[in-house]
């Protein structure tokens, strides 16, 4: 998601009229991500990226712009939701959305289990009616007012309502109550229908509600949840009915609001949804890509051509590089690709400049190899830089009243000056994964352009200052060096050391002259020292050397994940309560541990070694959500909730993985906790009794890595089905090179193909593995499609995407006939 501004937000009542904002990202209304606060503005610029794995089924993504409030609780401006079936029209696209009223009925999720009963009843007197018997089952994903759910039903035919209990803090009820409604007058017996016939139009025109409202203590009333409202004519197909169904806004949200202009919201939204299938289906696409490193020439593999037909290259860099990180074929595919890239470079100063499938490939390795690398070299200094807020201004334009030039210029120096010093002397750091590939970059420009003695740095400069380090020191928040987009003063002065230190990195001649602006030039004269040029020269040639390989003895403590969550007491002392507090959790390749609040000592250390198994918790053991478990030796559990789906689900993966290695890893657990003298799952009484449930499958243990191949593979045939017909292009341009030899027409020149029978014989073998998994999905669904029932837990009744999907199948299925 990238989250870009808002526009014309509605006016503060007060004399300043102006709004301190910001914007939360919802999964339906699980709040998982939330941006800065912009101050004093009606249109804020929030420039913030959110990247996030999906952990379960939703109905909205939903924006909500609040009002920070000092005093009361935040208000909601207003928010923009997107239904889940609607987010493919708007991939990938800049678009601003109206923001919409928020109140109770906007509010609605969640879904209600019912059953429905019509029976006939014989009186005493021998007079027949009709009664309604109406089960309240339970429902799921109520969402949570004010941090509270208890919610009741109530169900209501023509008389008055009828109400279930309330069910204490929990937003999936179970209720089980049933409720009688007479439904006819009685009448004479009448074997033959159900209903005389003015009473069938009677039963048609009825309709069953049933309300959840939330039991408030506030003064202001109970909270309206959901509704549901079903006409009794359907009961007439069958006297019993038993179903799930969504929960609706009150009168199916047809209230007639005037649209109060409540300002905009400009978001891009990339959302990628894929089925993948087991290994083996992939096995015949996933091998030709893996041979591309191969191919001679490699213009004519298949992970070279994923790159000719995609539109944009940064599609094919993503999962190619994920792909081939993965197999460890990373570093052989990039010197192919690279070592073709330079062949074809005519000029030394504009070795890899271009957006070329190799500089999009390398950018989104040192992106997953270097993560750790930029946390341990800039991390401390851009959180200073961030936190200290010193004025670094010298643009003499822009300087505030009050500044000084020169100190400006001191202060920027020493940020430059310690910013260098720290990535010059991080060489030995530097992941080797990056370190080979700078070596075959090296090698195969210098042997490219043997007179230009420079070439050998700049190839790799060109990767690491210019399109790793400068835009990690622009935009430190893409790169999770800080949690958001920086205040514009920062952002100001970091741009300004981003600039200085590209240009240091570059190793051009004339150093000054490559500033527009005059004041860079000046501010640069410092730094026109021999020493700046020689302590790069040093650092590129200790990162391209062959056979450098990582000090593991030196190994500094990587952090690589910290946040407040909230934990329950482990029993270590013999007595007191077991209760929950929030603490600051700390995660590195070390240890996990937790203080009061950041900075403080930690209360409580564990060991990556101690780490038996991350295990979720079952929710009915605290009555609470997204909480997980850290199991450590002899039985000792500690439960932790986190703040939503999102980061238990990143706890959870990150804890795993990290502990993936240890010896004594259990092997099966328990899902629910130990209380009251037994295990809520098992019901065993022992506390040390083994686990019932088998752990979750292992994932990778080298962090960087924790990739599904499978995935990757699915996502690349799904980008060459995409641009099937620019495969097929390809192949006619592979035909019309190989017969004719004259100039190439318009519509060809694009490819790269230096091997017509080559890169002819590969796209034959991409579009036949293609074909075959395009069946195996359309059995799947069909298979699926067989097996689904409309009104299940799955897919409840009032399911748009599967209202959809049927539509689909239908006409799928009409087609084939």
């Amino acid at each position: 998601l990238s989250l870009g501004e808002a526009k014309n937000l509605p006016t503060y009542p007060g004399p300043n009229k102006m709004r301190d904002c910001y914007c939360t990202v919802n999964l339906d209304q699980e709040e998982v991500f939330r941006t800065k606060i912009v101050e004093k503005s009606l249109c804020p610029f929030y420039g913030e990226d959110f990247y996030c794995e999906i952990p379960r089924t939703f109905r909205h993504l939903s924006f909500y712009i609040f009002d920070r409030d000092v005093f009361r609780r935040d208000s909601i401006i207003g928010k923009v939701a997107i239904q889940k079936e609607d987010l493919q029209k708007y991939h990938n696209r800049d678009t601003w959305f109206q923001l919409q009223h928020v109140d109770a009925d906007s509010e609605v999720q969640g879904k209600v289990h019912l059953e429905l009963r019509l029976s006939e009843v014989i009186t005493d007197t021998g007079v027949v009616c009709h009664k309604l018997a109406t089960r309240v089952l339970e429902c799921q994903g109520l969402p949570i007012v004010n941090g509270q759910c208890d919610p009741y039903a109530t169900v209501t035919l023509a008389g008055p309502s009828r109400q279930t209990k309330v069910k204490k803090k929990t937003n999936n009820p179970h209720f089980d109550e049933v409720f009688y409604f007479e439904v006819t007058r009685p009448s004479s017996y009448n074997k033959k229908s159900h209903f005389d016939i003015e009473d069938v139009d009677e039963v048609d025109k009825m309709e069953i509600r049933v309300d959840l409202w939330n039991a408030s203590n506030l003064k202001f009333g109970d909270e309206f949840l959901g509704e549901l409202r079903l006409p009794l004519k359907f009961l007439r197909q069958s006297s019993s009915y038993e179903a799930w169904y969504f929960l609706q806004p009150r009168d199916n949200g047809n209230k007639s609001l005037k649209p109060d202009d409540l300002g905009s919201l400009r978001l891009n939204v990339v959302y990628t949804e894929d089925h993948v299938f087991s290994s083996d289906y992939y096995s015949p696409l996933r091998d030709l890509l893996l041979k591309s490193a191969d191919v001679e020439p490699v213009s004519a593999s298949a992970a070279h051509i994923l790159g000719e037909v995609c539109r944009e290259k940064q599609e094919a860099a993503i999962p190619l590089v994920r792909l081939f990180l993965h197999y460890g074929r990373i570093v052989p595919f990039i010197s192919a690709i690279a070592n073709a890239e330079v062949k074809r470079t005519q000029d030394p100063n504009t070795i890899f400049r271009g957006n070329s499938l190799t500089s999009k490939c390398i950018d989104e390795t040192m992106k997953l190899a270097g993560m750790h690398y930029l946390q341990v070299t800039l991390k401390p200094i851009i959180d200073e830089i961030c936190q200290v807020h010193k004025p670094c201004e010298i643009d003499p334009v822009k300087l505030k009243d009050g500044e000084n030039l020169e100190n400006n210029r001191e202060n920027l120096r020493q940020y430059v000056d310690r910013i260098f010093t720290v990535i010059t002397k991080s060489g030995v750091s530097c992941p080797t994964v990056m370190c080979d590939i700078f070596f075959s970059l090296r090698e195969s420009a210098a042997k490219r352009f043997q007179g230009d003695l420079d070439v050998r740095y700049t190839a790799v400069s060109s990767f690491i200052f210019l399109r790793f380090f400068a835009p990690a020191i622009l935009s430190p928040n893409l790169f999770q060096l800080t949690p958001h987009h920086p205040d514009p003063q920062t952002s100001r002065t970091l741009t300004l050391i981003s600039k200085t230190i590209q240009t240091l990195g570059s190793l051009s001649k004339s150093k000054s002259a490559s500033f527009k602006e005059s004041y860079m030039a000046t501010f640069y004269d410092y730094f026109n020292e021999q020493k700046y040029a020689d302590a790069v020269k040093n650092f590129l040639d200790l990162i391209s050397s062959s056979g450098r390989r990582d000090h593991k003895s030196i190994e500094q403590p990587i952090l690589l994940k910290e946040g407040f969550m909230i934990k329950r007491a482990q029993g270590r002392k013999r007595f007191g309560m077991k209760n929950f507090k929030k603490r600051w959790f700390r995660l590195t390749n070390h240890e996990f541990t937790y203080q009061k609040s950041k900075g403080d000592h930690p209360l409580c250390s564990i060991p990556i070694e101690n780490i038996l198994a991350v295990e979720r918790l079952e929710e009915e053991s605290f009555k609470m959500k997204n909480m997980f478990q850290v199991i450590q030796p002899e039985r000792r559990v500690l439960y932790i909730q986190a703040n939503n789906c999102v980061e238990a689900k990143d706890w959870i993966d990150i804890l795993t993985k990290v502990s993936q290695c240890n010896k004594k890893r259990l092997t099966v657990y328990h899902p629910s906790a130990y209380l009251n003298g037994h295990w809520l799952c098992c019901k065993a009484t022992a506390d040390n009794t083994p686990g019932c449930t088998p752990c979750t499958g292992g994932l990778p243990a080298n962090i960087q890595l924790d990739i599904d191949g499978d995935r990757e593979t699915e996502r690349i045939y799904s980008l060459f089905n995409l641009y099937m017909s620019k495969l097929e292009k390809m192949q006619e341009a592979c035909g019309s090179k190989s017969v004719y030899d004259g100039p190439e027409e318009e519509e060809y020149s694009t490819f790269i193909i230096d091997d017509p029978k080559e890169t002819y014989k590969t796209l034959k073998l991409i579009i036949e593995g293609v074909g075959t998994l395009e069946q195996e999905h359309a059995q799947y669904k069909r298979d699926k499609f067989k097996k689904t029932k409309y009104g299940s837990q799955e897919h409840p009744i009032g399911d748009k995407s599967f209202q959809t999907y049927i539509r689909q199948q239908s006409e799928i299925s009409a087609h084939s006939i």
